[in-house]
């Protein structure tokens, strides 16, 4: 199998909603954009964006949703400060095996930045 690119399907319940936290907020640039589909850069990969999705308003179970986006960063702190100045909630979290940054989005699923 000759893979030319991996990518991520993440389907959501307010799609524009959606849209707009992991374009505006998070920074990921928009490579196409329909009605109930989009695709945004997703270092080196991609990750689209479809409606018909359910949300919650907390944070997912992982019954509900098993699967975690996680962004590795060149500068944690630098990151951590550039979403929460754009409005995003990050709670850092210390662990004897690294440092991350949980970010829900407004679905309720779990993002997570790493040192």
């Amino acid at each position: 199998m000759n893979v030319k690119e991996t990518g991520i399907i993440l389907f959501c319940q307010d799609y524009e909603a959606a849209v707009k936290f992991y374009a505006e907020q998070l920074g990921l640039p928009i490579r196409e954009r329909g009605e109930s589909l989009s695709i945004l850069d997703f270092g080196g990969s991609y990750l689209m964006i479809e409606d018909k999705g359910v949300a919650s308003d907390r944070e997912k179970t992982r019954a509900q949703n098993p699967t975690v986006l996680r962004f590795h960063v060149d500068d944690f702190d630098a990151s951590v400060e550039e979403l929460e100045a754009r409005g995003v909630h990050v709670q850092v979290q210390h662990f004897r095996w690294g440092t991350i940054g949980v970010v829900i989005d407004p679905e309720g699923n779990l993002i997570e930045l790493k040192r």
